[in-house]
């Protein structure tokens, strides 16, 4: 259901993306980046973390590591990740298939500027065998996103 969800989505909000399916499972970034073609930083991950008494989106480069210091000073709690039963229920999608993208509940989505270093980003597509293209600027327009610094990038 989740592809599907995704596949909704776009349909109505951006029909000239195309979804890209693998044979090879893509939950991982090395996985992911390797089946794309693309730099492990290339790939949008998509985390699902609790804000207080809600869950949120934080979508960062596949390089790019959660600054717990720059979260809590954005955010001013904690980050806590959330369970993968949670991650499902409240986005519809496995854990490895995560993205911003045909949500099974209206969740508040950030992008890190970690994503903004390239033309064009690769977040999963709703499964572990699925991911799209696409520009930083506008995953975060289709998506209600607003960008934020909360990421540390390898040194």
């Amino acid at each position: 259901m989740s592809l599907e969800s995704v596949r909704a989505f776009l349909g109505e909000h951006a029909p000239d993306i195309e979804v890209l399916e693998s044979s090879e499972p893509t939950a991982t970034v090395s996985a992911a980046a390797t089946a794309h073609g693309v730099l492990p930083a290339q790939i949008a991950k998509t985390l699902s973390l609790w804000l207080k008494d809600h869950a949120v989106l934080v979508v960062l480069g596949g390089d790019a590591r959660l600054d717990n210091r720059k979260f809590k000073q954005h955010f001013g709690v904690k980050a806590k990740m959330l369970g993968a039963e949670e991650v499902a229920h409240w986005t519809g999608h496995p854990v490895g298939g995560v993205c911003p993208f045909g949500l099974a509940h209206p969740l508040p989505v950030y992008a890190d500027l970690s994503l903004r270093r390239f033309e064009v980003v690769l977040p999963a597509a709703g499964s572990i065998h699925s991911a799209l293209r696409i520009e930083p600027d506008r995953l975060a327009r289709l998506t209600g996103a607003h960008w934020v610094d909360v990421a540390q990038l390898p040194t």
